[in-house]
C-alpha cells in the first residue's frame, strides 16, 4: 500500500473561492481514477504547519498505480489548471505503508 500526502501553501492573493474550487477539483479526483483507493483533503488547524493551509492525502495499492494516477488526465487538469495558478509552495510525500 502506497500513502500519498501533499501540502500546499496559497498565494497570498489566492481567493477562497479559488481554494474551494482547487479543493472540489482534488476531491472529484476519486470518481475519475480508479486506482484512488481512498482519498482525503482539508484545512490545516494545526499552529505546526510553518504556513501549510491545506493537506491532501490518497491511497494506491501499488507503486504502478500511484504513478498512473500522476499521469491520468483528471490529475493533470487539476494540477494546471486548479492548483499551480494559486499555489506559492507544496511539499509531497510518499510512502510504503508495511
Amino acid at each position: 500500500m502506497i500513502e500519498h500526502i501533499v501540502f500546499f501553501k496559497w498565494q497570498p492573493e489566492a481567493s477562497p473561492e479559488a481554494i474551494a474550487k482547487a479543493m472540489a477539483g482534488l476531491k472529484g479526483m476519486k470518481a475519475q481514477i480508479p486506482e484512488i483507493l481512498y482519498l482525503s483533503c482539508g484545512e490545516n488547524f494545526s499552529e505546526k504547519a510553518q504556513g501549510f493551509q491545506h493537506g491532501f492525502v490518497t491511497r494506491f495499492a501499488s507503486r504502478e498505480d500511484l504513478n498512473t494516477y500522476h499521469e491520468h488526465p483528471a490529475h493533470q487538469e487539476v494540477v494546471h489548471k486548479l492548483l499551480e495558478p494559486i499555489w506559492i509552495d507544496i511539499i509531497a510525500l510518499d510512502y510504503e505503508i508495511i
